[in-house]
């Protein structure tokens, strides 16, 4: 019964947890800030209120990570900081709906590089997918539409690529930092995020040029505390009592989501290319994560 308890539990935390992120571009788009400034804030908020939340918990942090496992880390969280810059430009340049499918192009780049990292055999069924999930990128890109593509659509996509190669370095990366609370780990990585951001903020003066206002205070709180601190809480204290394939399965809420919800919200929808781009790297996505030994740490969190 305590197990049944416990899994209900799991469940409902990393479902809440999914449909908090799948939201998180609507609300970059409501910050007039740049996109440089907001993975600051977003690293910096994030990891206080996640270490708060570890505090509160009674659980130690800090407990003797050995020095290559840090500069892992540090890396990790540097990848980390692009990864978000790039993707917060995304939604900038083009649809939350486009962004949101090009940034989950990331399962099928970790599937490609597997072999050469992971030493894991690329099978056929493999590189069907993988194909799939390329075809499906060029319909969404809508490079292969009769129209004219709107203003900056293509750096969008452009700029939602790069923050999937980001994070498949992201992920790549934490295959190789073992033996690391989960949370003391993710703790790291988004300090190393903020402090990544921090001499570019500072060369380039905005910081100082920042006017905070109620409004403009509670939606970067929003984004620290919320999208990232509590999504991370709920996250991994949902793992442990969650099968690896439900996780991966569940995972794609976040996804469907952030489609949902940037077309009733800010009125954006798929050409019908488009959404069978959508349904191609979703279906290969899922393929690629729905293995019963693979890593789900960290795994889907935007």
């Amino acid at each position: 019964m305590d197990r049944q308890i416990s899994e209900k539990r799991a469940y409902i935390m990393y479902i809440v947890s999914l449909l908090i992120v799948g939201t998180i571009g609507i609300v970059r788009r409501a910050i007039p800030l740049s996109s440089g400034l907001l993975a600051f804030v977003r690293g910096l908020l994030g990891a206080l209120s996640l270490l708060l939340f570890v505090k509160l918990r009674g659980r130690r942090v800090g407990r003797g990570t050995d020095r290559k496992k840090r500069l892992l880390l540090v890396l990790t969280g540097v990848a980390l900081s692009f990864n978000w810059m790039l993707l917060f430009e995304a939604y900038t340049y083009t649809t939350v709906a486009s962004a949101t499918l090009c940034y989950y192009f990331q399962p099928t780049l970790v599937l490609l590089l597997s072999p050469l990292l992971f030493k894991e055999k690329l099978t056929g069924k493999k590189l069907l997918s993988a194909a799939f999930a390329i075809l499906g990128m060029i319909l969404v890109s809508g490079v292969t539409e009769q129209r004219a593509l709107p203003a900056g659509h293509l750096r969008g996509i452009a700029c939602g690529l790069g923050a999937a190669c980001l994070y498949a370095a992201v992920v790549i990366l934490n295959k190789k930092i073992v033996g690391v609370d989960a949370y003391e780990k993710t703790i790291v990585e988004l300090l190393a995020a903020a402090l990544t951001m921090l001499p570019y903020l500072l060369l380039t003066g905005e910081l100082r040029a920042v006017r905070l206002d109620g409004s403009l205070l509670g939606l970067l709180l929003l984004i620290g505390i919320v999208y990232t601190g509590l999504v991370y809480a709920l996250y991994f204290g949902s793992m442990d009592a969650l099968k690896a394939q439900t996780i991966a399965i569940l995972s794609y809420l976040d996804p469907v989501v952030a489609l949902l919800t940037s077309a009733l919200v800010l009125h954006e929808s798929l050409s019908g290319r488009g959404v069978l781009g959508a349904v191609l790297i979703l279906g290969a996505a899922l393929f690629c994560e729905w293995q019963p030994r693979r890593e789900t740490t960290q795994a889907g969190q935007r």
